[in-house]
């Protein structure tokens, strides 16, 4: 018991309101288990939520090469002609070819399969490892990334080899 005077403040003064917090904390938790089931049941049925792939317009087998200076040289894989050599930084050409090579790395793969650029109706670019079954989609990097890939679907056709540098690459 304490010995100090009551004021009227502290008289009337409640207890914390409960009550009125119990039923919006009860809706979110509902609707939380609704969701949890709902993807549940999604997964459990097999629904696939990706975009099937759009019918393939064209492809083309390359084989990537390091050569001397740092470059990469880009093989016709058929002809075994070279068809471009990137000179410089190439962020994205370098990154993305490091990510195909170290997955047939880790599974102990020959490095002498060629990629597969494949160019879809819809206009999406796909780098596929047939050996790993790996592919990135290219278009998911943006337009100046993909066209990096895209300057291949032609290259070696004209009587000159495409010669790029990173100073007109994006990066």
């Amino acid at each position: 018991m304490s010995t100090l005077p009551q004021h009227d403040w502290q008289r009337n003064r409640q207890a914390p309101q409960t009550q009125g917090l119990n039923r919006p904390m009860a809706w979110i938790g509902v609707m939380l288990l609704a969701m949890l089931v709902a993807v549940g049941l999604a997964r459990w049925s097999g629904l696939d939520p990706r975009t099937p792939d759009a019918p393939v317009q064209w492809q083309r087998d390359l084989q990537f090469r390091d050569v001397a200076g740092g470059d990469i040289a880009v093989l016709d894989h058929r002809t075994g002609q070279q068809v471009a050599r990137f000179s410089g930084e190439q962020g994205f050409l370098r990154s993305t070819l490091r990510a195909l090579a170290r997955e047939r790395h880790r599974e102990s793969l020959s490095g002498d399969a060629p990629f597969l650029l494949i160019g879809r109706t819809d206009g999406r670019m796909t780098l596929q490892d047939p050996s790993t079954g790996q592919r990135i989609d290219l278009e998911s990097f943006g337009p100046s990334n993909a066209a990096v890939f895209a300057s291949l679907r032609l290259a070696g056709q004209n009587p000159t080899p495409i010669k790029t540098s990173s100073a007109n690459t994006p990066r």
